[in-house]
This record gives structure tokens, C-alpha cells and sequence, in this order.
């Protein structure tokens, strides 16, 4: 009886530190696409993020390249990347802390500071 009440305990021991983990693997993305010309850019305060795939429910989405201001003075563009087996966002960086871009921004101009900016 002892035996198998340790055996439980070393079980539910385990239990509660195991961790559950669901995801689906897509692989690496696709090469990216080339860039024949970069636009100009619209101001010396703006910064180029390339293109890139990004995974969206099961696939890869291209996002074209584009200026941008950073999110906060002297943040920089941390692009994202596929190491082999895992795939890790894109991300500002800097002194004040690592910002993710949000990609349902990107249609939705009342949340892309940089859109019409210099016709309001």
C-alpha cells in the first residue's frame, strides 16, 4: 500500500510541474521577397523595416517593407527570424523596453501613427 501511495505522490509531483504545450508547426518561411527599389525615405526621423513572412493560422503572410518612426526615441527594429525550429517576432528595442508590432495595425490607419501623417 505504501508503494503505491509514494508512486501517486511521485506522479501528481510530476503532474504539477509538467507543462502542456499545442501549436502547429509550419516549418521555416519562405525565402524572403526581393526588393527591386526602396522607396525614399520620407524624413530623416524614419527608419526602413524590411519585409518579411509572418505566420498566420497555419501559413506565412508576406509584410512589405515600409518606413516607420520608431515607437520611442532611439528604439530600433529587432527583425524577425526562423532559427530552424522556431519562429520569433519582429519587435522594437531600445532603452525604455522591447514594443511588438501589432499586425492588425496594419490596415487599420487610426492606429498606424505614420499614415497620412503629413496631410491632417
Amino acid at each position: 500500500m505504501k508503494i503505491k501511495l509514494i508512486a501517486l505522490t511521485v506522479l501528481a509531483a510530476g503532474a504539477a510541474f509538467a507543462q502542456l504545450s499545442t501549436g502547429i508547426r509550419i516549418g521555416a518561411p519562405p525565402p524572403p521577397r526581393v526588393l527591386r527599389v526602396q522607396p525614399r525615405s520620407p524624413g530623416a526621423d524614419y527608419t526602413w523595416v524590411a519585409g518579411y513572412w509572418y505566420p498566420v493560422s497555419g501559413h506565412y503572410k508576406w509584410h512589405d517593407g515600409y518606413w516607420t518612426r520608431p515607437v520611442y526615441s532611439g528604439a530600433h527594429w529587432v527583425e524577425p527570424h526562423h532559427d530552424g525550429a522556431k519562429y520569433y517576432q519582429g519587435y522594437w528595442d531600445g532603452g525604455h523596453g522591447q514594443v511588438a508590432h501589432d499586425h492588425k495595425w496594419d490596415n487599420d490607419h487610426s492606429h498606424n501613427r505614420d499614415y497620412n501623417h503629413d496631410h491632417q
